[in-house]
């Protein structure tokens, strides 16, 4: 009967263990110094080797040249450890026996002497799900059991496992698997079963195990079997459900050109041949992370999972970015996927969440926006969409102009200028409108006085518009409607000034140049209290 690749090459002593050197080196010492402890606890993610430790260390215990640090692997507990039928060796699955009944059992075991062997070994898997009633039902036997007894509790979550059973054990915390070792550790059973696999092969088995040995051997296992004893990188991707580099460049190459069109085509490409948008989500959230690193840390950093190839194109990608852009791209993509877990409509999710992240290109540092309101000649203090990068992957960048504020002789007003505005726009209606209207600015707001019958054609938001297109920047709108004659007649007078504040220091504050700027920079502000310093 055909045996998995995980169960075929397990590790049967301690030198075949894979980057777990601090427990196999006080194991070793342990058993060698003959000061083995009655109850251990093994920690650490799934597929790292707890049980696997916890089976080497019962034959290590039980072998018939033992306690040894090297069993012999002939006699017969050694081989009936290995293949988990040894009679004194029990293996409970704590995920099913965590009631206060199997735990009484247990207890009840534990007092009768190993049938053959030296130590009577319990190896408890998934040792979290036990409930607080077996735990207690436990905790004395576990203090005190008997010499020829020893507990080995495995765990993927060692914080459920209460203070009072952790402080009678000696916990050891397995490390996932670097991403060098786990490569290697694959290539090394792709040679003893003949496969023929590339690096980058062996390197999208590593990150599908995510530093967990078992899951790139049942990888490894399942690309087998699709793709017989020569695997291809494209057709191994495909199996796994793994974006190549590649395509995932296509989503900071759309960010390089500002090209929300493309978004939308790449996610029809991905509904179109089939593709889980929430992975592809969490696997951009992955490719944004390893940017960010590049970035941070250079391509020859070991924080990321990936050859050196890779690495070295990550690097490339990552100059044309920002570390603020990398960081704002990488959050917007978990909260994207955040909504994808529970989203009645994926698809339009995650248009809206690649479009947002070309609209995050575009603002600026707010250091960048406030610089701007010192330039000379009053420069628009409003975020000017950044130039594109230089490309990143060939073809063309296109820079679309922005309108150029028109020219207008020194001294004109605003109504002269949004006059002209509006006919240049082709907006004659408001033209009119502005013509036989009041317009008075005043402490960076524009306030218009208009007769009733041109209320339809004056909007705040076109005005808006308007306005920007002369080079003032955003300002607060005001618009007070009035009969035709009272407009008029306002509009012949001069413009009004704000009432003068009674105290000197706010009146002087709020006319200074800088903060009228601000004010004109933030119209929604409001200014409440001007306190002198000097007092």
């Amino acid at each position: 009967m055909y045996q998995v690749i995980a169960r075929k090459y397990r590790p049967q002593s301690f030198a075949e263990l894979v980057n777990q050197a601090h427990v196999r080196t006080t194991l070793e010492n342990a058993i060698a110094q003959n000061r083995i402890a009655h109850g251990y606890i093994l920690s650490g993610q799934r597929g790292t080797g707890k049980t696997t430790v916890a089976r080497i260390l019962a034959r290590c215990l039980n072998c018939v040249q033992g306690p040894a640090i090297t069993p012999c692997g002939k006699c017969s507990s050694c081989l009936e450890t290995a293949g988990g039928n040894a009679p004194d060796v029990i293996e409970i699955d704590a995920a099913s026996n965590r009631g206060i009944n199997e735990m009484r059992e247990l207890r009840e075991n534990v007092r009768y002497r190993p049938a053959r062997d030296r130590y009577k070994v319990f190896i408890i898997d998934e040792a979290h799900q036990i409930t607080s009633e077996a735990f207690n039902a436990l905790l004395k036997t576990l203090e005190e059991p008997p010499e020829w007894v020893v507990f080995v509790l495995c765990t993927t979550e060692a914080h459920k496992i209460p203070a009072t059973i952790s402080s009678r054990c000696q916990h050891f915390s397995f490390r996932s698997v670097d991403f060098e070792e786990l490569v290697a550790r694959v290539e090394w059973i792709c040679g003893q079963e003949g496969i023929q696999a590339d690096s980058e092969v062996l390197s999208v088995l590593a990150q599908v195990g995510d530093g967990s040995v078992r899951d790139s051997l049942s990888a490894l296992d399942q690309a087998i079997a699709c793709c017989g004893v020569q695997l291809k990188a494209p057709e191994v991707r495909a199996l796994l459900g793994i974006f190549s580099l590649d395509a995932l460049s296509r989503i900071t190459q759309a960010l390089a050109e500002s090209n929300s069109a493309r978004m939308l085509e790449i996610v029809d490409e991905l509904v179109r041949d089939g593709h889980h948008l929430q992975h592809f989500c969490r696997e951009l959230a992955r490719y944004f992370r390893n940017l960010l690193v590049a970035k941070i840390a250079g391509r020859d950093t070991r924080a990321i999972a990936a050859s050196r190839q890779e690495r070295e194109r990550f690097a490339e990608i990552a100059v044309s970015f920002s570390e603020e852009d990398l960081t704002r791209y990488l959050q917007l993509t978990l909260d994207l996927f955040r909504e994808l877990q529970f989203s009645l409509q994926p698809r339009l999710h995650m248009e809206i969440g690649l479009i947002r992240l070309v609209e995050a290109g575009k603002l600026l540092p707010i250091e960048q926006a406030l610089a701007s309101l010192g330039q000379p000649g009053g420069a628009s203090p409003l975020p000017v969409p950044k130039s594109a990068p230089p490309p990143l992957f060939g073809g063309e960048t296109l820079a679309s102009p922005s309108p150029a504020p028109a020219a207008f002789p020194p001294g004109a007003d605003w109504k002269t200028k949004l006059h002209a505005a509006f006919l240049e726009m082709g907006m004659t209606y408001t033209a009119d409108a502005i013509e036989h209207s009041q317009v008075i600015e005043a402490a960076g707001e524009l306030h218009f006085t208009v007769p009733k019958e041109f209320s339809l054609s004056m909007k705040p938001e076109e005005i808006q518009k308007a306005v920007q297109r002369v080079g003032g920047g955003k300002r607060k709108i005001r618009i007070a409607f009035a009969e035709a004659g009272v407009a008029d007649s306002k509009a012949t007078e001069g413009p009004k000034q704000p009432p003068e504040s009674d105290d000197e220091a706010a009146r002087r504050a709020l006319a200074h140049p800088e903060v009228q700027r601000f004010r004109e920079a933030f119209p929604d502000a409001e200014v409440r209290t001007v306190r002198n310093l000097k007092e």
